[in-house]
């Protein structure tokens, strides 16, 4: 279930300051996005456990198929700068072209390695910014078992 940001009489919790502070990063990492072919201009932060805060944006190549959306970016800025232990406290995506956009299923699964599952997530929806906790916006992600 999607709880708007901002409306009266919709619980987000105590923490939607924060999250509004993650959802303007977002859109400053939007701003940076390489998209000639879409047009699409998306930015996505994340909080790590730690409180550090890490933003990335899509990027598109002629080979649609070598595009990166802002969500795995910033997610693999993340491992890069921190290191393959971090935890992700929040997820905040936004677009500059007023359209619902919620992480795609390939960035959900990416994010499901490292998101901690009452994680809150915010982004577009048609009726304004949608917030949700992770284990909603991928109830069954695929996992593997390793140690």
């Amino acid at each position: 279930m999607c709880a708007l940001m901002g409306n009266k009489g919709i619980e987000t919790d105590d923490a939607e300051p924060a999250l509004e502070e993650l959802m303007e990063k977002a859109r400053q990492a939007a701003q940076n996005s390489y998209s000639p072919y879409s047009k699409f201009r998306v930015g996505a932060a994340l909080r790590l456990a730690s409180g550090a805060i890490v933003t990335g944006t899509n990027v598109e190549n002629a080979s649609y198929g070598l595009t990166i959306c802002a969500e795995r970016s910033a997610l693999v800025r993340a491992v890069a700068e921190f290191g393959p232990a971090i935890k992700i406290a929040a997820v905040a995506v936004a677009n500059l072209n007023g359209a619902a956009s919620p992480p795609c299923g390939a960035c959900r699964q990416m994010l499901a390695e490292f998101v901690l599952p009452d994680a809150p997530v915010a982004f577009p929806a048609a009726d304004g910014t949608c917030v949700m906790p992770f284990r909603d916006v991928l109830p069954v992600a695929f996992g593997m078992k390793l140690k």
